[in-house]
């Protein structure tokens, strides 16, 4: 039978209708696996929300060609309902054939709104079990039961002690999987019923990874004092007097097997910290290591084994979904950010090792942008995947309250690893602060007028082109994008040039009456970047120094002060590169960046290439078609041979993977 996409798959035949209309309530067509299937049959996709950018698009890629004669088979995608396929443009009825794809034909006898709540990338799995299990007709409630036993994984029946709970939430949270919520709200009603979890905070740990563990980092203390306790003693306190955030019981079952497995890792990745204790050198040995503060070169040196040893049994293949790359972009993050730090030089032994990983990870991962990256623009935008999904996603926060208030922080030019450092830092001065922490990809090439513009107009760059080589128009396309979303210009500021000196003039911006939406660019770390000259752990050391003078922490409190939600993105990373020679094109292109030049003649750009046959030409994915990149590959640049400059617009992970935060404040 295949899979769920097979059966969408074959209602496209290239050859058969210039133009096909697809009513797609349910975003099936968006989903990796089938936009990449359709792109290779040939077909190109365009989703038709906004009437005027979708004619755009469509009068300057499509008609334009047809009318030359050209043959393209083109597909137009519409969010709703099949009789909604009516609302499209007469034209393009009339020239169209019609097509309409549904949930509730895939799965015909589970209840649709909770089927609907799943994300794309799980359908899969539930298609198996569909197909293996042949449910009857199924209500709401069996129907999520169904999904959280066969898609994952979860039996809440047989869920009958603490490590069987904590298995489940480690499998879950540690992967980053996304559960909805009205399956977590199924479980906790469930775990509810057997009484066995009265006392746990289920309604934070399950949902919430940062909360999860949160929840463990506070009960670590606490089991590592039991393994020191003579066998009778029990440790009884009530959670209240250790002045725990969250209640339940104060000891963990973390040695038990299911458990134990997952420690090692939470530790090495950052995801919980090491305390420091009395008896370290007695547990040094012992499985507990990685969570003990022993001295910082012998963490440090623990970590960098573990996380290299993890790091080489784990790159992602070229056929995987975007999320995997997110996931270990976090952990290659960790890793460069140890491998960086100025206090104590890398060891001779991993200095060969990290590289040769970084090879690795450098091809495996040019592989696959150059495979699935086109796939990436259509995706639906929550949760975000690109920087342009960004708004939308806030957009939503808002929800129907008024009063809300949300930032948008775009860091421009902070790498991930160097969020790793400057998170560090902002948790040294302010303990207070919450991070949920995600990624997501930056435009190609990752330079500040295509990704940052993107990141506040909230559409590809195509749509764009007028000031795609300058950042002027950023303001106007912000206000544009809310205004569209029903704000007033008034709700709305921007402002940029931020990152020293005092916070009065955006405090003043901040306490506008009216305001509910602001995007502030701070580039102080982009301009450390363009004058470094000692490479990457130059880089490090200033972003670490910039950080404790306090800019940050301070914005962040204002912000929070005036009741704002807080935000942090960045629109690139950053590389240590080396130099390969200049081409030699005058004054031709149109960007002369040091990882990527831009030109608008193909034939220029060939020619290029021609001197640097290791260079990637970039088709011009969601770009205007004459926005033409010739890329350096790897860690190379358009610079003098042997000069080193850190730089960016290339298509590493450091540069092309960026963090995306929600920066929370608890109230103690």
């Amino acid at each position: 039978m295949g899979s769920w996409r097979d059966q969408i798959l074959s209602a496209f035949t290239p050859q058969v209708a210039r133009l096909t209309l697809v009513a797609d309530p349910d975003g099936l067509l968006l989903e990796e696996g089938v936009l990449e299937g359709i792109r290779e049959r040939g077909f190109e996709l365009i989703p038709f929300e906004d009437p005027i950018a979708f004619r755009y698009a469509f009068e300057t890629r499509f008609r334009s060609r047809w009318d030359r004669g050209e043959e393209t088979d083109l597909v137009v995608v519409l969010r709703s309902a099949s009789h909604d396929l009516d609302a499209l443009p007469y034209d393009l009825l009339q020239a169209g054939r019609k097509l309409s794809f549904s949930l509730s034909d895939l799965f015909p006898n589970l209840s649709y709104p909770v089927v609907a709540a799943l994300d794309r990338a799980d359908l899969d799995a539930l298609f198996d079990a569909q197909l293996r299990h042949a449910p009857g007709q199924l209500g709401d409630n069996a129907t999520k039961d169904f999904i959280l036993r066969h898609v994952f994984d979860i039996a809440p029946e047989l869920i009958k002690e603490p490590q069987g709970l904590l298995r489940v939430l480690l499998r879950r949270h540690y992967r980053g999987q996304r559960i909805p919520a009205i399956l977590d709200e199924r479980l906790i009603q469930m775990l509810r019923q057997n009484g066995l979890f009265k006392d746990w905070p289920l309604e934070a740990i399950i949902p919430d990874a940062q909360a999860f563990f949160a929840f463990l980092q506070e009960r670590w203390p606490v089991f590592l004092d039991s393994l020191a306790k003579p066998k009778g003693d029990v440790v009884h306190e009530d959670a209240a007097d250790y002045g725990f955030e969250f209640s339940g019981p104060t000891l963990l079952p973390f040695d038990h097997h299911d458990v134990r497995i997952y420690i090692d890792n939470l530790f090495l990745e950052g995801l919980l910290q090491p305390v420091p204790y009395e008896q370290s050198q007695a547990l040094a040995k012992t499985w507990v290591a990685y969570g003990i503060k022993v001295s910082p070169v012998e963490n440090r040196r623990r970590r960098m084994e573990g996380l290299l040893d993890a790091l080489e049994k784990t790159i992602p293949m070229v056929e995987v979904r975007h999320g995997e790359w997110l996931q270990f972009a976090y952990r290659w993050a960790e890793l460069v950010a140890l491998a960086q730090d100025p206090d104590t030089p890398l060891p001779e032994e991993y200095r060969e090792r990290f590289q040769a990983l970084r090879s690795r990870i450098d091809s495996a991962f040019t592989g696959w942008v150059m495979k699935r990256y086109a796939s990436l623009i259509n995706l639906p935008p929550a949760p975000p995947v690109m920087l342009h999904h960004i708004p939308r996603l806030l957009a939503r926060s808002f929800g129907d309250d008024r009063r809300s208030k949300i930032a948008f922080l775009l860091v421009d030019g902070l790498a991930l690893d160097q969020w790793i450092v400057l998170r560090e830092v902002l948790s040294e001065q302010d303990s207070s602060l919450r991070f949920r922490e995600n990624a997501v990809f930056a435009w190609i090439p990752t330079i500040t007028s295509v990704s940052r513009q993107a990141a506040f107009a909230g559409k590809p760059p195509i749509f764009f082109p007028a000031s795609i080589h300058t950042t002027d128009k950023e303001p106007g396309l912000w206000t544009q994008f809310w205004v569209d979303q029903g704000l007033t210009q008034h709700e709305v500021a921007y402002a940029k040039g931020l990152g020293d000196g005092d916070l009065d003039e955006v405090s003043e911006l901040l306490s506008r009456p009216r305001l509910r939406v602001v995007g502030l660019v701070i580039d102080k770390v982009d301009q450390i970047l363009h004058g470094m000259a000692l490479g990457a752990a130059g880089m490090h050391n200033q972003v670490r120094l910039w950080t404790k003078q306090g800019f940050l922490r301070d914005l962040l409190g204002i912000l929070h002060t005036k009741g704002f939600q807080a935000y942090l993105a960045s629109d690139h990373g950053n590389v240590e590169a080396q130099g390969v020679g200049r081409p030699a094109e005058g004054a031709v292109a149109d960007v002369r960046g040091e990882r990527v030049r831009v030109y608008s003649d193909y034939r220029l750009r060939a020619q290029i290439k021609e001197r640097f046959p290791q260079s990637l030409e970039w088709p011009p994915i969601g770009l205007p078609e004459d926005y033409l990149a010739l890329i350096a590959p790897y860690r190379t640049a358009f610079v003098r041979e042997g000069e080193t400059i850190v730089g960016h617009g290339g298509i590493s992970v450091e540069e092309l993977i960026v963090p995306f935060v929600q920066i929370e404040r608890q109230n103690r």
